[in-house]
């Protein structure tokens, strides 16, 4: 069960790490398969996405999927 604090703790992690790779949201958004105004929201936690999200952000991005999810 993903919470609402895992979310946002998810989206914190991602945030950091995509302004870390220098990105912009729409770039990892577009990398990833995504739309960007359903990536915002997830970076924001505001929903709960599917494992398969979370790696092909983590891939968009260059960082290993536990960076995100630890």
């Amino acid at each position: 069960m993903d919470t609402s604090k895992e979310r946002e703790k998810h989206g914190n992690r991602i945030r950091k790490a995509r302004e870390e790779a220098g990105l912009t949201q729409a770039q990892v958004a577009k990398k990833a398969g995504l739309g960007a105004n359903y990536f915002a929201v997830i970076e924001r936690g505001e929903v709960t996405t599917s494992g398969v999200n979370l790696q092909k952000i983590a891939n968009a991005i260059g960082i290993d999927i536990s960076q995100i999810t630890k």
